[in-house]
């Protein structure tokens, strides 16, 4: 291999010892090697480890978010705070109202402290604009409050990235619904209103998953923001590149027709407003609750909460009209008798008959009138 295509003989390449530790942890990282099996290279490693200090502001917020995070299973949350999350690297969770032992004037130094060195901003719960934003405040200064909107400014400006966790802070979320009088808005809408461009990403969920925090810390300190490929809506595609609709379990009964008319009613929730056509994510991959469960498997419609129209304007219960009736990623159609009673009326009937009756031959790599013979004989 010629050497000339990576190193220039009149400016050679200088890399330091901390550079070159991190690319082999890095490398040996995707290998699955675990090399601090051995006592000579973690001694040599800590002396290489980067610390990136997190600030977490919760603004118009549940905390639901933080909840999740401290649900973490693999990693477990005391891995992620006390641990590198990848070789080389260690994160620190300076400030973050919920789970820090400081409060006041002391919680308060500690986010100053922070600012001062290169850190990540997370922000959770939206950021209230009305009024001068005085709808959320978190700490105060010379007697008087600060708005979530001065610190989203003033820290957004210095951070490396900002991470949106949830739907309230990449979207607006629940606070935003409706008439919305507090002006809620998610946070990087505010920061590139200012003319803030510091590297940004969209974490929408309601809650998210840990994993997709996680997952997107470690990316950020891998290979920096520019690693992260993100859809229209900021959103990492890693993790919202498919509709829930190709990947749900009940995407059978859809392409059959089998639609359950009120909760606790076998078939597909399409017709009790789930969402799954129209939204993006992995959870049926994930789930929740580490691994047990998730919306659909729970009997409830996928409620939209990554998209940015979350929670809908007019009701979460309606229908959303279906573009693309794509084929099912994971699950098969299924084939029904002919003669039992399914819903026939024009607009599931089209929707039904289009998915099971080409989709599903596609699948089975026969022809519509080969898998109508097919089930004569069986019968």
């Amino acid at each position: 291999m010629n050497s000339q295509r990576f190193f220039r003989r009149d400016k050679p390449m200088a890399i330091s010892r901390r550079r070159f530790l991190q690319f082999t942890a890095g490398g040996a990282a995707a290998l699955g090697v675990n090399l601090f099996d051995n006592p000579m290279l973690r001694k040599a490693f800590a002396g290489a480890v980067q610390e990136t200090p997190i600030i977490w502001l919760a603004a118009g917020a549940c905390s639901g978010c933080s909840v999740s995070l401290l649900n973490a299973l693999a990693p477990r949350i005391q891995d992620v705070l006390l641990d590198q999350v990848i070789p080389g690297h260690h994160t620190e969770l300076a400030f973050h109202p919920t789970v820090m032992a400081a409060s006041g004037d002391l919680a308060m130094q500690a986010m100053y402290d922070t600012e001062e060195r290169p850190f990540l901003l997370v922000v959770e719960g939206s950021i209230t604009t009305a009024d001068g934003g005085r709808h959320c405040e978190v700490g105060e200064k010379h007697g008087h409050g600060i708005t979530s909107v001065e610190h989203l400014e003033r820290l957004g400006r210095k951070a490396k990235a900002v991470i949106a966790v949830g739907s309230c802070a990449s979207f607006g979320g629940v606070p935003a619904a409706n008439m919305n009088p507090t002006g809620s808005k998610g946070a990087i809408e505010v920061l590139r209103a200012k003319g803030i461009n510091t590297p940004a990403v969209n974490l929408p969920g309601c809650a998210i998953h840990p994993d997709w925090f996680i997952g997107t810390v470690a990316a950020l300190l891998l290979g920096g923001p520019e690693a992260i490929k993100v859809d229209e809506h900021g959103r990492p595609e890693m993790i919202y590149k498919k509709l829930i609709h190709d990947n749900c379990p009940l995407r059978g009964q859809f392409d059959a027709g089998q639609f359950a008319q009120k909760f606790g009613d076998e078939g597909c929730l399409y017709k009790l407003g789930c969402k799954g056509p129209v939204t993006r994510s992995n959870c049926p991959e994930k789930k929740f609750n580490s691994g047990t469960n998730w919306c659909i498997d729970n009997g409830h419609p996928c409620q939209g909460c990554t998209q940015p129209e979350y929670p809908y304007e007019q009701t979460m219960w309606g229908t959303v009209p279906i573009k693309d009736a794509t084929p099912p990623a994971a699950y098969p159609p299924i084939f029904t008798d002919r003669k039992q009673k399914v819903d026939v009326t024009p607009a599931y009937a089209a929707l039904a008959g289009a998915a099971a009756g080409v989709v599903g031959a596609r699948m089975f790599g026969k022809k519509p009138a080969e898998s109508s013979q097919d089930q004569d004989r069986e019968e």
